[in-house]
Protein backbone atom coordinates (compact mmCIF):
# COMPACT_ATOMS: atom_id res chain seq x y z
CA UNK A 1 0.00 0.00 0.00
CA UNK A 2 1.19 3.53 -0.66
CA UNK A 3 2.30 4.82 2.74
CA UNK A 4 2.79 8.37 1.47
CA UNK A 5 -0.95 8.95 0.99
CA UNK A 6 -2.46 11.61 3.22
CA UNK A 7 -5.59 9.60 3.99
CA UNK A 8 -4.81 5.94 4.53
CA UNK A 9 -6.16 3.35 6.94
CA UNK A 10 -3.73 4.27 9.70
CA UNK A 11 -3.52 6.60 12.72
CA UNK A 12 -2.22 9.71 10.95
CA UNK A 13 -2.95 13.32 11.95
CA UNK A 14 -5.20 13.72 8.90
CA UNK A 15 -7.31 10.63 9.61
CA UNK A 16 -7.62 11.52 13.29
CA UNK A 17 -8.70 15.07 12.39
CA UNK A 18 -11.25 13.71 9.91
CA UNK A 19 -12.57 11.28 12.51
CA UNK A 20 -12.98 14.05 15.13
CA UNK A 21 -14.56 16.35 12.56
CA UNK A 22 -16.89 13.54 11.54
CA UNK A 23 -18.03 13.01 15.14
CA UNK A 24 -18.60 16.76 15.53
CA UNK A 25 -20.57 17.16 12.30
CA UNK A 26 -22.56 13.93 12.28
CA UNK A 27 -21.63 11.01 14.48
CA UNK A 28 -22.03 8.25 11.83
CA UNK A 29 -19.35 9.98 9.74
CA UNK A 30 -16.94 9.84 12.66
CA UNK A 31 -17.82 6.20 13.23
CA UNK A 32 -17.26 5.43 9.55
CA UNK A 33 -13.86 7.13 9.66
CA UNK A 34 -12.95 5.17 12.79
CA UNK A 35 -13.93 1.94 11.04
CA UNK A 36 -11.81 2.95 8.05
CA UNK A 37 -8.82 3.62 10.27
CA UNK A 38 -9.15 0.32 12.10
CA UNK A 39 -10.33 -2.00 9.33
CA UNK A 40 -9.37 -0.14 6.11
CA UNK A 41 -6.36 -2.29 5.36
CA UNK A 42 -8.63 -5.34 5.24
CA UNK A 43 -11.16 -3.83 2.81
CA UNK A 44 -9.39 -5.12 -0.31
CA UNK A 45 -9.22 -8.69 0.97
CA UNK A 46 -12.83 -8.46 2.20
CA UNK A 47 -14.00 -7.21 -1.20
CA UNK A 48 -12.02 -9.93 -3.01
CA UNK A 49 -13.41 -12.65 -0.72
CA UNK A 50 -16.97 -11.34 -1.16
CA UNK A 51 -16.58 -11.21 -4.96
CA UNK A 52 -15.13 -14.73 -5.04
CA UNK A 53 -18.05 -16.02 -2.95
CA UNK A 54 -20.66 -14.39 -5.17
CA UNK A 55 -18.85 -15.57 -8.32
CA UNK A 56 -18.89 -19.12 -6.96
CA UNK A 57 -22.60 -18.93 -6.16
CA UNK A 58 -23.51 -17.73 -9.65
CA UNK A 59 -20.93 -19.67 -11.65
CA UNK A 60 -23.57 -22.18 -12.70
CA UNK A 61 -25.70 -19.38 -14.18
CA UNK A 62 -23.03 -18.13 -16.62
CA UNK A 63 -23.78 -18.65 -20.27
CA UNK A 64 -27.25 -20.09 -19.77
CA UNK A 65 -29.08 -17.57 -21.87
CA UNK A 66 -26.82 -17.80 -24.90
CA UNK A 67 -28.68 -20.70 -26.44
CA UNK A 68 -27.46 -24.14 -27.32
CA UNK A 69 -28.28 -27.56 -25.95
CA UNK A 70 -27.93 -28.00 -22.24
CA UNK A 71 -27.21 -24.33 -21.71
CA UNK A 72 -30.72 -22.98 -21.19
CA UNK A 73 -31.87 -22.90 -17.55
CA UNK A 74 -35.05 -24.90 -18.24
CA UNK A 75 -33.41 -27.70 -20.22
CA UNK A 76 -34.56 -31.19 -19.18
CA UNK A 77 -37.17 -29.70 -16.86
CA UNK A 78 -40.03 -31.96 -18.05
CA UNK A 79 -38.60 -35.27 -19.16
CA UNK A 80 -41.06 -35.32 -22.09
CA UNK A 81 -38.85 -35.65 -25.16
CA UNK A 82 -41.37 -34.23 -27.65
CA UNK A 83 -42.05 -31.20 -25.49
CA UNK A 84 -38.34 -30.68 -24.81
CA UNK A 85 -37.56 -30.82 -28.55
CA UNK A 86 -40.35 -28.35 -29.33
CA UNK A 87 -39.15 -26.04 -26.54
CA UNK A 88 -35.55 -26.20 -27.79
CA UNK A 89 -36.71 -25.33 -31.30
CA UNK A 90 -38.77 -22.40 -29.99
CA UNK A 91 -35.86 -21.15 -27.86
CA UNK A 92 -33.55 -21.36 -30.87
CA UNK A 93 -36.10 -19.40 -32.92
CA UNK A 94 -36.36 -16.77 -30.18
CA UNK A 95 -32.58 -16.53 -29.95
CA UNK A 96 -32.47 -15.93 -33.71
CA UNK A 97 -35.18 -13.25 -33.39
CA UNK A 98 -33.21 -11.59 -30.58
CA UNK A 99 -30.08 -11.62 -32.74
CA UNK A 100 -32.02 -10.01 -35.62
CA UNK A 101 -33.45 -7.37 -33.27
CA UNK A 102 -29.98 -6.62 -31.90
CA UNK A 103 -28.68 -6.19 -35.46
CA UNK A 104 -31.60 -3.90 -36.32
CA UNK A 105 -30.94 -1.84 -33.18
CA UNK A 106 -27.26 -1.47 -34.14
CA UNK A 107 -28.26 -0.39 -37.66
CA UNK A 108 -30.75 2.12 -36.26
CA UNK A 109 -28.16 3.52 -33.84
CA UNK A 110 -25.74 3.99 -36.75
CA UNK A 111 -28.51 5.68 -38.77
CA UNK A 112 -29.33 8.06 -35.90
CA UNK A 113 -25.64 8.88 -35.43
CA UNK A 114 -25.37 9.72 -39.12
CA UNK A 115 -28.50 11.91 -38.95
CA UNK A 116 -27.07 13.79 -35.98
CA UNK A 117 -23.76 14.25 -37.76
CA UNK A 118 -25.55 15.55 -40.87
CA UNK A 119 -27.63 17.93 -38.76
CA UNK A 120 -24.54 19.20 -36.96
CA UNK A 121 -22.78 19.72 -40.31
CA UNK A 122 -25.80 21.61 -41.68
CA UNK A 123 -25.92 23.86 -38.59
CA UNK A 124 -22.19 24.53 -38.85
CA UNK A 125 -22.48 25.36 -42.57
CA UNK A 126 -25.37 27.74 -41.83
CA UNK A 127 -23.32 29.45 -39.11
CA UNK A 128 -20.40 29.92 -41.48
CA UNK A 129 -22.67 31.31 -44.24
CA UNK A 130 -24.21 33.80 -41.78
CA UNK A 131 -20.77 34.75 -40.53
CA UNK A 132 -19.60 35.44 -44.08
CA UNK A 133 -22.81 37.38 -44.80
CA UNK A 134 -22.11 39.62 -41.80
CA UNK A 135 -18.73 40.45 -43.31
CA UNK A 136 -16.54 38.80 -40.70
CA UNK A 137 -14.48 37.18 -43.43
CA UNK A 138 -13.58 33.74 -44.58
CA UNK A 139 -12.20 31.07 -42.33
CA UNK A 140 -9.09 29.27 -43.63
CA UNK A 141 -9.86 25.69 -44.56
CA UNK A 142 -13.62 26.27 -44.97
CA UNK A 143 -14.82 26.44 -48.56
CA UNK A 144 -16.81 29.49 -49.58
CA UNK A 145 -20.29 28.76 -50.95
Amino acid sequence: MNQSALIRPDWTPATIALMVLGFVVFWPLGLAMLAYIVFGDRLKTFKKDANDTVDGMFASCRGRFRGGRGRHPFRNATGNGAFDDWRDAELARLDEERRKLDEMREEFDAYVRELRRAKDQEEFDRFMRERRAEGKGDVPGFPAN
